[in-house]
């Protein structure tokens, strides 16, 4: 006879080792699922389900069977895991692929060569751009500055930043688009 989701609880409660292997058993899929599709990311949705079963086994997290479905409460508490999680994250989530642990590596000589070509055809590009335009792109891209702190340093609105990059960028794929057209360079 298999034991109801309470009667896992209880007795993960009393410190039930064997519970808690039966109760992971039963919910970490669905827990992993869920919490992939929240986060979006493999190693934030392992980690939020380990909390989440770290949380039950040292009694941080209580279910009340008075309020509501077992079920429905261990997806909450993944729930907030997850937004935990995704809020201690400093930088945008970001899972390495296999396609990009090839461009770690040194780049052969051909690559360099068209990312070279690539390079030169978008400075030249760049150029064409008004003055005002090129230094917003050069401090935006090149040399990664946020747009408020191009706004601080060049005494500029935040607005005005923003509209600059926006029009710049435009102005940009417009010029790409013509060299196209033009068939001057098809690796851009």
């Amino acid at each position: 006879m298999q034991n109801t989701d309470n009667e896992l609880f209880y007795r993960i409660q009393n410190n039930d080792e064997k519970a808690l292997e039966q109760m992971y058993d039963r919910y970490e899929k669905l827990l992993f699922s869920f919490s992939y599709r929240m986060t979006n990311n493999k190693f934030l949705a392992e980690e939020a389900v380990q909390d989440v079963f770290t949380k039950i086994w040292t009694k941080k997290a209580y279910y009340d069977d008075g309020k509501g479905k077992f079920s429905s409460w261990i997806l909450t508490v993944t729930r907030n895991a997850c937004i935990d999680l995704v809020r201690k994250q400093k930088e945008t989530p970001y899972e390495l692929e296999e396609r990009d642990s090839m461009h770690a590596q040194d780049p052969t000589p051909e690559e360099s060569i068209v990312w070279n070509e690539c390079s030169e055809v978008i400075r030249e590009c760049i150029e064409q751009l008004k003055q005002e335009q090129q230094e917003i792109i050069e401090l935006f891209y090149f040399k990664s500055m946020s747009q408020s702190n191009i706004a601080k340093a060049c005494n500029l609105p935040l607005g005005t930043v923003k509209g600059r990059v926006r029009l710049a960028l435009k102005h940009l794929n417009q010029i790409l688009s013509s060299r196209k057209e033009r068939g001057v360079h098809d690796d851009v």
